[in-house]
């Protein structure tokens, strides 16, 4: 079975890509989604987190202490390097573990990653497809979701590869403006990977 990674920047719209893919079946593990969850139920992540950031980084009750692992993470590369080193392997042990369970006639996986060429991750993958949008585009489309600033967006931004650095290593690309169709090209991509 195929495994195909899908990344784009935020605002790229790789969500909504992956929703199309979706429809036609194909099963979508969504990483960002799943290290969330991790961070709360994986035993080996939650104590190298205490380990590497208090135990005050948890609640008595066993939530994320966000605001505590923010305020160590968020301007410190260093310590987000760290904390990314502590998550990233325990969603590569969740995807494979998910791939594991995924009927044989499926005839391919999509892994939907922010970070998908940041984290190596995308190594685990045989192709790769790349989600792309003007900047300015992506800009609007986060402020408006997430109710923030051009400058917060910005700020989440400098945190990823830019398109062209992400482009170097995509095998497929998806345009995602507002004159193009996304389920076009999402079909044809899917014709690709079937006969593959």
């Amino acid at each position: 079975m195929l495994k195909i990674g899908i990344t784009g920047g935020i605002g790229s719209g790789k969500t909504t890509v992956c929703k199309v893919f979706e429809i036609l079946g194909i099963p979508v593990f969504y990483a960002d989604t799943v290290a969330k969850e991790l961070m709360v139920s994986d035993p080996i992540l939650i104590a190298g987190v205490k380990s590497a950031f208090g135990t005050v980084s948890y609640t008595e009750s066993g939530k994320l202490n966000n605001q505590h692992i923010a305020s160590i993470v968020f301007n410190n590369q260093i310590e987000l390097e760290k904390l990314n080193a502590l998550v990233h392997p325990a969603v590569f042990r969740a995807f494979d573990s998910w791939v594991s369970t995924i009927p044989k006639k499926v005839p391919y996986t999509l892994k939907e990653a922010a970070l998908l060429f940041e984290s190596g991750s995308y190594q685990m993958c045989d192709y790769t497809i790349l989600v792309t949008a003007p900047v300015a585009l992506k800009i609007a489309r986060v402020m408006e979701r997430d109710q923030v600033s051009e400058a917060q967006v910005m700020a989440r931004m400098d945190k990823q590869f830019t398109d062209e650095q992400k482009a170097k290593m995509a095998d497929y690309f998806v345009q995602n403006t507002n004159d193009t169709s996304v389920i076009l090209q999402v079909l044809e991509l899917h014709q690709q990977f079937l006969s593959l």
